[in-house]
């Protein structure tokens, strides 16, 4: 069996950089060719360097996407035409953007795997979570970042509340229109629940839902750390499986679960 050929976009980002030397390390993938702006025309382990996603998806089997929020969905549209299979880690999309990605997938017959957070314990928190809410009826979500996080809330913190909303809508002892005072001290509402994001230093990404019951409560929680080791083996793991699939899989977990 042949190596996958593997592009990497945000190839110079930090998690972008780290999955370059891992696929480059790894004996049953190839580093095919590598997306960044700032580096185009140079190369990376060997890969050529091109500034867009387009130039970049020739003799390619799987396009792994670690941009930004403004590019990404456009860069899986542009993968899926070409019949390449996509790993999204980037955040900043919506339901209804993955949506058309996973139209667009079941189309052409192609696999997309997109999470909101690639790490291993990440997924397993998320797992915990969707089995808790099958029983809890009520929660909220908080979501952490650097104080220079882009978008809000995190892709770990969107994907968890609309998966869970998937399981059932939380129920809501007082609706949010009718809090006293300022309204935007709620959050916002996402799968039916309340997201609320702090953005400080000394955080990379940390994502809580919160469970409560009557004079109980259950806390799950998630922690990065300052590297991006956590999300690599993942990551990984998703592009080895993605050329195999069809449509979106949404969720490392649900991947790991599957499989």
């Amino acid at each position: 069996m042949s190596n996958l050929s593997i592009c990497i976009a945000g190839a110079t980002g930090w998690t972008g950089s780290a999955l370059v030397d891992a696929v480059a390390a790894a004996g049953d993938l190839d580093l095919r060719s590598a997306v960044s702006r700032s580096a185009a025309g140079g190369e990376l382990a060997g890969a050529p360097v091109y500034a867009t996603v387009a130039e970049a998806l020739d003799r390619v089997d799987v396009l792994i996407d670690y941009t930004a929020h403004d590019v990404v969905k456009a860069n899986a549209l542009a993968a899926i035409e070409r019949g390449v299979a996509v790993v999204i880690g980037t955040s900043g999309l919506s339901a209804a953007d993955f949506a058309d990605v996973d139209a667009a997938a079941r189309a052409r017959g192609v696999g997309v795997i997109a999470a909101g957070n690639f790490s291993v314990t990440a997924a397993m928190a998320q797992a915990a979570a969707l089995l808790a809410a099958r029983h809890l009826p009520s929660w909220e979500v908080i979501d952490y970042a650097k104080a220079t996080k882009a978008d809000a809330p995190s892709g770990t913190a969107r994907e968890l509340a609309e998966r869970l909303g998937q399981v059932r809508p939380p129920e809501v002892a007082r609706p949010v229109s009718e809090t006293a005072g300022a309204v935007e001290a709620r959050g916002t509402t996402i799968g039916g629940a309340q997201v609320h994001s702090l953005r400080l230093p000394s955080f990379t990404v940390s994502t809580e839902v919160v469970f409560g019951l009557p004079d109980e409560r259950l806390s799950i929680r998630h922690d990065a750390g300052s590297s991006a080791a956590p999300y690599v083996a993942g990551t990984l793991l998703a592009a080895r499986a993605a050329p195999a699939r069809t449509g979106l899989t949404r969720g490392l977990d649900t991947l790991l679960l599957d499989g």
